[in-house]
């Protein structure tokens, strides 16, 4: 790995198919700065339903996403279901996409803490975001199953919750991350696509390990 080229992973996938637990956990593991990129489009989703704003103002999503300070994100505010699907409403509009853009390419090209590498998760780093990382994983499962490991999620934290309600906007929300014109949820054409309907946290952990360790030894 070139001493001034930081290492980015890249790591897609459709809501609750584990992503985020994989790329905090490969970050861990590789010592990288880490980023929730769902976060930046939930916090604009939470200041608008916050606030009594309507999703369909284009120009005033755009000017949150704008001015938008992770340092004020209270990600616990930001989980909340009805918050992750204005999150997919409005990163559908190319200006929010193109205003979050800069921010993200930023973090994976100059990490943080001077950390040598940086994770990124999302529905478009790898195609989009950073289509320059060295390791690409597209994480995906199938859809009830997907619900499931929400609903539990939720229940575990303490969010009443209905598993129908919450099948019904993952359904939706993956429609529109499938058919939207910009950064379409899909994985890159050199991604490891891991599918995570029958395996275990362990297994994924190390089929995904296996790949970008042997990837880090060809940057070396």
């Amino acid at each position: 790995m070139h001493p001034h080229i930081p290492f980015m992973i890249a790591v897609d996938g459709p809501a609750g198919a584990g992503k985020g637990t994989l790329a905090k956990h490969l970050a861990e593991v590789y010592d990288f700065a880490y980023l929730d990129t769902g976060l930046l489009y939930r916090a604009i989703a939470y200041e608008m339903l916050q606030n009594g704003y309507d999703l369909a103002d284009v120009q005033l999503a755009e000017k949150i996403a704008g001015s938008l300070d992770p340092a004020t994100f209270k990600e616990s505010a930001l989980r909340d279901e009805a918050v992750g699907g204005a999150a997919s409403f409005i990163s559908a509009y190319p200006g929010v996409r193109a205003a979050l853009l800069k921010f993200q390419r930023h973090f994976a090209q100059h990490p943080p803490f001077f950390k040598k590498g940086a994770v990124l998760d999302g529905r478009d780093i790898g195609t989009v975001i950073l289509p320059e990382a060295q390791a690409k994983i597209f994480v995906t499962a199938d859809l009830e199953i997907r619900a499931k490991r929400r609903f539990k999620e939720m229940h575990e934290r303490g969010i009443e919750s209905r598993y129908e309600a919450i099948f019904e906007e993952m359904q939706s929300r993956d429609l529109r991350d499938e058919v939207r014109k910009i950064s379409q949820l899909k994985p890159a054409e050199d991604a490891l696509i891991i599918d995570t309907s029958h395996l275990n946290i362990e297994e994924v952990f190390l089929c995904a390990q296996d790949f970008v360790s042997e990837k880090l030894k060809t940057s070396l």
